[in-house]
């Protein structure tokens, strides 16, 4: 569905932190480019040979960022300098200025609010690194004296972010935690549009049939806390856990798992389809905003065994899809584990809960958001 034929004559332009990694944020923004086509893109930097091919079809406008050295590979080290970047991209000549969220591109110039172009944020979170820095410093491992040495720096970044936020028109949380995020810290109201799952993708398996496993599916990195998980199977002997996904905790789990865990690394997307449709549940320890991998469980017809916090609290529906477990400890998510029937879920009320999440749901939520704001 093209968007000019819900707004017709609106001139558009896109927003994007960063283009030197993929992620959650890029596959909003595909989502984006594709409900906006030949719409101009604008972002700090780009690195092509780090992106699929098809964004190098894309008009994209970098920043004066874009020749610093060494800045694809190590973008964070130019904290300072994202937020004259985006300043510096006047954007005033747009009828709607979209921009996709979790650094500092809402900060584009779109003149004072309420007198240029209508700009929606669609907020991924507010940056988290000045916002839930001690959450952030521990996820990225951040040492005392540097820590120590930002913070002048840090302090700075929030008054400017603040202030940019103020600008926004209009703020899209991609989630419940997220719209509170948006108004304890910016002091703004949003609505919840969540982002786009591929449900078309995976699918449930025409036979029923289910293994006799538990799955998780991730990076395996600190804050995704799957050493939960791998430490809970050790008190279930009699059950069985495959984690897939590569990162750099995958040694020290791997040490501590008992025999009745297995490692599969990363495997082709395809497998992680044939795996999904025959687990028992997929289990989801960690704290995230959204969390796009529960959802994919629950669009193949499995039931989820997620931590209740962030974006598991919107998607996944107790005694419906899955199970929440109260605390980040093995032994709440044990109980739960001790206590799981996964005959107790239909497939079909997974799959209809996926839905709610899909490609399809976040279009037309998302332009009907616009047609209602973009005067």
């Amino acid at each position: 569905m093209a968007v000019e034929s819900l707004l017709p004559g609106v001139r558009t332009a896109l927003v994007h932190d960063w283009l030197n990694q993929m992620g959650g944020a890029e596959n909003v923004l595909e989502e984006l480019v594709a409900l906006f086509p030949g719409s101009q893109l604008y972002t700090s930097i780009y690195a092509p040979e780090r992106m699929p091919d098809a964004y190098r079809a894309w008009p994209i406008h970098t920043s004066f960022m874009q020749g610093l050295p060494g800045v694809a590979a190590h973008h964070q080290k130019y904290l300072p300098l994202y937020p004259p970047a985006f300043q510096r991209m006047d954007l005033r000549a747009y009828d709607l200025v979209l921009s996709n969220k979790s650094g500092f591109c809402h900060g584009v110039n779109t003149g004072p609010r309420g007198q240029g172009p209508v700009h929606v944020c669609y907020c991924l979170t507010p940056t988290r690194f000045l916002w839930l820095y001690d959450q952030y410093r521990e996820r990225e491992q951040i040492g005392g004296l540097t820590s120590t040495a930002l913070q002048p720096l840090l302090a700075g970044l929030r008054r400017w972010d603040y202030a940019a936020a103020q600008r926004v028109d209009h703020f899209i949380a991609i989630s419940r935690v997220v719209q509170e995020r948006i108004r304890t810290i910016y002091g703004r109201e949003s609505e919840i549009i969540h982002p786009p799952v591929d449900v078309s993708y995976f699918t449930p398996d025409s036979t029923g049939v289910t293994g006799d496993y538990y799955l998780i599916v991730s990076r395996l990195i600190p804050y995704k806390r799957i050493d939960l998980a791998v430490e809970a199977f050790r008190s279930l002997p009699h059950e069985k856990l495959i984690v897939v996904g590569d990162g750099r905790d995958l040694n020290a789990l791997r040490a501590g798992a008992s025999d009745n865990v297995r490692f599969l690394g990363r495997v082709e997307r395809s497998r992680i389809r044939e795996l999904l449709r025959g687990a028992r549940a997929f289990i989801f320890p960690g704290l995230e905003d959204f969390g796009i991998a529960p959802v994919e469980a629950m669009s193949a017809g499995r039931p989820v065994i997620a931590f209740a916090g962030g974006g598991a609290l919107d998607t996944v529906a107790p005694g419906v899809t899955g199970e929440l477990f109260a605390a980040q400890s093995v032994t709440s998510l044990a109980d739960v584990l001790a206590n799981f029937d996964p005959t107790a879920y239909d497939p079909a009320a997974c799959r209809a809960q996926a839905e709610r999440f899909s490609t399809a749901e976040f279009r037309r939520k998302l332009l009907d958001y616009l047609q209602r704001v973009v005067r």
